[in-house]
């Protein structure tokens, strides 16, 4: 059971409301993980600013859906990996390549530097490696798409954060994780 209040955009007041129908408009549902954002309305707007700006960077979609799971994992965040399970598929990634990318491959060279890099950022609070740096640049990723893959890495942290700690319900088809927390 969520540990906080999840937010019925029906019923919605004040700032959290029109914020929750443009998602609706978007995604044609409001999932739970929004909805328990929702609680603080410059939260959810914070939140909402940041992953519109960071979907409109260098990144490609299925890039960053690679690293959404790449991440979840890492954190052992159910939530987040089933959500990005299924963003992943509507991207166009399949089974095996979204079950490499929780383990931080891909069947793509240059994502799974991507994803190599991603996780050495979470590993070490940031404090990647000159040889970890080299290596994602080596791949080929430019300096904005190296600043867009550490954007994707702390949104998602956040997000695997939340989703953690306020045990919100998954309103996903649910994925097992690979290990356990």
């Amino acid at each position: 059971m969520t540990r906080v209040v999840v937010v019925d955009p029906r019923t919605a007041q004040g700032e959290a409301k029109p914020l929750l129908d443009a998602v609706q408009s978007q995604l044609g549902m409001v999932p739970n993980f929004l909805r328990v954002l929702a609680n603080s309305p410059a939260a959810l707007r914070a939140f909402l600013g940041l992953h519109g700006i960071a979907g409109e960077g260098a990144l490609d979609p299925k890039t960053r859906e690679r690293i959404a799971l790449a991440v979840a994992e890492q954190n052992a965040c159910q939530y987040c990996v089933s959500a990005h399970t299924a963003i992943g598929r509507k991207v166009g990634l399949d089974a095996a390549e979204m079950l490499a990318n929780r383990a931080g491959r891909s069947a793509d060279v240059r994502a799974e530097a991507a994803l190599a890099f991603a996780r050495a950022l979470v590993e070490h609070s940031g404090q990647v490696s000159k040889a970890e740096f080299e290596a994602v640049r080596a791949a080929g990723h430019s300096d904005a798409e190296i600043v867009e893959i550490i954007t994707h890495v702390a949104m998602n942290v956040f997000t695997n954060l939340l989703g953690k700690a306020t045990e919100v319900e998954i309103d996903f088809p649910k994925v097992e994780l690979r290990q356990a927390a």
